[in-house]
């Protein structure tokens, strides 16, 4: 059945706009702090499960992408003056072609052995980014206060920043409607199942993973730009670290990868678990170890997710969540 024609897809999409435009009509400053950090990992969970989720394949260097795509976005922004969105953009296609060329590498490993190796990608790109003068070394780069002028200072700019996350978020949900339902994601389901059998029937499969990729690459990037230029500065340390792709795997499995809702619903709830732990003076460096925790319990126990045991439990559901 055509993506479009479920009432799952126009549920989703007008919960997560109604959402953002509540926070924008409200106009609280921290409000959109803290949905502004749901939305990014919402988005880094989708983007994820767009790969993870309808090939198998776990990927523990998502991170560089979010840290290639936004160190190239904010260099653009603040070395070359580009409009904002423009440089998310380019960013985000720079991410992409890395990704196909990154893909066309790794993509033939399977298992364990393929999820090393983009560990050992992502530590890579962290010693590459730190030895890279145009992106600042060691010390990263740095925005001047005066680059928000053109968006009408400061506060105007953070606003525009939260509202291009929104729009990124919608289109992505788009996109994973689109192809989960498409005759390109029934390939990469096909593969995520038996990629031996999938190959021997026709499709395509270093071709299908490689697009899959690719397309996973494209958000985060985005994120990247958009999360740099709010927070003013990048740094290596910030823009590569493992344990953020680590808790992105564990929003994806705790919403039900596969799923469209899934790993958003998953990425909010580890959120706000990740927030209040954060916040403890008990269990403030003990967040990893929770994250490490969540997703031995998922696998062992419940390793559909919330939102694939629900549809297994309520079939009827299956179209307003899958």
């Amino acid at each position: 059945m055509n993506g479009w024609k479920r009432p799952g897809t126009w549920l989703t999409l007008v919960s997560l706009a109604a959402a953002g435009l509540g926070v924008c009509l409200l106009g609280d400053e921290s409000l959109r702090e803290t949905a502004f950090t749901m939305l990014m990992y919402a988005v880094l969970a989708a983007s994820l499960n767009l790969f993870l989720g309808f090939t198998g394949y776990v990927n523990f260097g998502h991170i560089v992408f979010f840290g290639l795509g936004g160190y190239t976005g904010f260099y653009l922004v603040s070395q070359c003056d580009w409009p904002l969105t423009l440089a998310a953009l380019a960013g985000g296609g720079v991410a992409s072609l890395l990704a196909i060329g990154i893909g066309l590498a790794i993509l033939r490993l399977r298992g364990a052995t393929f999820a090393l190796a983009t560990i050992g990608i992502n530590e890579a790109a962290r010693s590459f980014v730190n030895n890279f003068p145009a992106f600042g070394g060691s010390t990263g780069l740095s925005l001047s206060f005066s680059a928000y002028a053109r968006y009408g200072g400061a506060s105007r700019a953070l606003w525009l920043t939260f509202a291009l996350l929104l729009v990124s978020a919608l289109v992505l949900v788009s996109a994973s409607y689109a192809i989960r339902y498409s005759r390109f994601g029934l390939g990469l389901l096909s593969i995520r199942e038996d990629e031996d059998a999938a190959m021997s029937l026709g499709v395509a499969a270093p071709r299908y993973k490689t697009l899959a990729y690719a397309a996973s690459a494209f958000f985060p990037a985005v994120v990247g730009t958009l999360f740099f230029f709010k927070n003013g500065n990048v740094e290596p340390g910030d823009a590569f670290r493992l344990g953020t792709s680590i808790e992105v795997i564990v929003m994806v499995m705790l919403g039900g990868q596969g799923t469209i809702a899934g790993p958003l619903l998953g990425a909010i709830g580890y959120e706000r678990l990740r927030g209040y732990l954060l916040t403890s003076a008990l269990f403030k460096n003990l967040h990893l170890c929770f994250a490490g925790m969540v997703l031995l319990l998922i696998v062992l126990f419940v390793p559909a997710g919330a939102v694939g045991a629900v549809c297994r439990r309520f079939p009827r559901l299956r179209r307003g969540l899958g």
